[in-house]
Order: C-alpha cells, then sequence, then structure tokens
C-alpha cells in the first residue's frame, strides 16, 4: 500500500515529462502504489485547474481518489444545509485508503464533480464488491453514500469539458507503460542471468523496439501538452493510451512466450505484476476508443483544425 501520495508537477505547467516519469517509475515498482498515486495526482491536478485550490481547502496528510465511473450511479440533493450525495459508485480504487475523494454525480443541472470526504457512515464501502485477483490491492469497492457532505468543484460539466481531462488520460498511459517495463524486467533479468535461446532474444529485441517507441510516444505527448496546455488533447491521449495498450499487451505476451510458465508460477512479484497490469488495461475501452479515435480523424476538416490529419 502506498505510504505517501506523490507530489508531481502539474500537467501543462513545463514539467509534464517530469509528471509522467514519475508515474512511469511508480508503475514499474509496484502497480498498485502506482494506481492510488495517480489518482491522487490527478485529483491534486483536477482541483488546481477547477479553481479548488485554496489553502482552507487542503490539509496535509490527504490521500485523494477520482470516482467518476458512471457518474449517474451518484445523485446530488442542493439542500438548505449544502450538497449532499447518494447513491451506490463502483470501481472506487482506494476504498479504504482515500481519505477524501472527487466524484461526479447527477445534480438537477447536469453532471458536477464534488469533494467528499471518505468517512462512515456517510460513505461505506461495500465488502465483497472487489473479489479481484489482479489489482487486488488497490481496494477499488463500491463506495455507498449517503446524504454525504459535499463540496461542489466547478460548473455542472466542467470536468470532463476542461482541457486537464485528456491530460490524466495520458498520466494512466504512462502507469501502464511503467507495468510493461516492470514485466519486461523479468525477461531482461533472465537474459542477464543465462544464454537464452534464439526466439527468446528475438522477443527481448522486439520488446525493446514496442517500449522504445512508446516512450517516444509520451515524451511527444508531453512536449505537446506543455506547448499549448489549453489545447483539445482528445485525439493526442486516444492515440497515446492505444499505443501504450497495444505495447504492455505485446509485452506480456513476448515475456510469457520467451520465458515460459516458470515465472509467473514461481516468481510471486512476477505474476502478480502480470495479473495486476492485464486489469488495469482494461481500463482502456479497446475497439470503442479506437473507433472515437477514427471519428476524431474524419472530422478534423469540419472542426478546421487541418487538412487532413495532424500525422
Amino acid at each position: 500500500m502506498l505510504t505517501h501520495p506523490p507530489d508531481l508537477p502539474l500537467p501543462g505547467h513545463g514539467a509534464t515529462a517530469d509528471r509522467l516519469r514519475g508515474l512511469i517509475g511508480l508503475g514499474r515498482a509496484d502497480l498498485v502504489a502506482c494506481r492510488l498515486g495517480e489518482g491522487h495526482a490527478d485529483a491534486v491536478a483536477i482541483r488546481a485547474e477547477l479553481g479548488d485550490a485554496d489553502p482552507e481547502n487542503h490539509a496535509s496528510g490527504e490521500r485523494w481518489g477520482v470516482w467518476a465511473a458512471s457518474p449517474s450511479s451518484v445523485r446530488a440533493e442542493h439542500t438548505p444545509d449544502g450538497w449532499t450525495l447518494t447513491g451506490d459508485r463502483p470501481w472506487c480504487s482506494g476504498a479504504g485508503w482515500c481519505t477524501d475523494a472527487l466524484v461526479t454525480a447527477a445534480a438537477g443541472d447536469g453532471i458536477r464533480l464534488f469533494a467528499v470526504r471518505n468517512t462512515p457512515p456517510h460513505a461505506q464501502p461495500l465488502d465483497g464488491t472487489w473479489p479481484a485477483i489482479g489489482m487486488a490491492g488497490s481496494d477499488s469497492r463500491t463506495i455507498r453514500f449517503t446524504a454525504a457532505p459535499a463540496r461542489p468543484i466547478g460548473a455542472p460539466g466542467a470536468y470532463v469539458d476542461r482541457p486537464g481531462f485528456w491530460h490524466g488520460g495520458i498520466g494512466v498511459a504512462a502507469c501502464w507503460f511503467g507495468g510493461a517495463l516492470g514485466v519486461a524486467d523479468a525477461l531482461l533479468d533472465a537474459a542477464r542471468r543465462k544464454d537464452l535461446g534464439p526466439h527468446a532474444l528475438a522477443h527481448l529485441g522486439a520488446v525493446d523496439v514496442a517500449l522504445g517507441a512508446t516512450r517516444a510516444v509520451l515524451d511527444d505527448a508531453a512536449a505537446r501538452i506543455d506547448a499549448d496546455p489549453k489545447a483539445d488533447a482528445h485525439r493526442l491521449a486516444l492515440r497515446v493510451r492505444a499505443t501504450a495498450e497495444a505495447t504492455a499487451t505485446e509485452v506480456i505476451d513476448r515475456v510469457g512466450r520467451a520465458l515460459g510458465a516458470g515465472p509467473l508460477c514461481r516468481d510471486a512479484d512476477h505474476a502478480q505484476r502480470v495479473a495486476d497490469l492485464t486489469v488495469y488495461l482494461r481500463q482502456s475501452h479497446a475497439e470503442t476508443d479506437l473507433e472515437q479515435l477514427g471519428r476524431l480523424l474524419t472530422t478534423e476538416d469540419s472542426a478546421g483544425l487541418a487538412r487532413g490529419p495532424r500525422w
């Protein structure tokens, strides 16, 4: 479990590459810690972008999550005493670790984002809602909110409409890439310890090519974000995420083919890392995201962005 959340540079402030490298390093060491650290870092960036960085709304020792899956699963009510949230929110990573969370909810004027304290009886993790093996330590249980006092962050729709929404998506891709590096380390270590056969060495070479390409894509994304922080990064994020996902999937497959069942059955750390990465990658929407990327390419002209794709 992550003891202290990472202190990473905000995206779009000139050090986005350092932010991504920090997430990559966390992912390479421990994907569960990376998932929790990325959520906290994303919450810090969201609050800064939406004007909730007032020192009065921040205390040392806070551990934040961003619980935004299924926005309509929680409803917000504006009472004479302020806003409250009620409903069951699935996929709440760090359900028992987070002290606070940013939570999307359906209000009368649209989907809003709220800051909520993660304490009972108003916020209660539901036992049995995260029977996972991969990413088990992320404790992504369902949280039941019952008239939970909440502080609105930004206007209706602001959470997804802000430029930084897609910067956060690129941060997740950096986590996947870090996990792929951790899995690839098993093959590289094996190659350095003993004389692997030509097929295993070919897999190692292919892994190096895939990892190098994805690192370049992440570096390019960081430079683009810093060059124009307010630009629409939707297409950029989809491309980066698809690249990182494809590389991580290839790394899992090639390392397994090169080393066989041994590490998966006798190396608990490696087996857990593969299981964790396999689950974490499913935060991608796979072909749905690729279709969305294709549609963005076909509509760029009509949006006046360029004549044809900006490859």
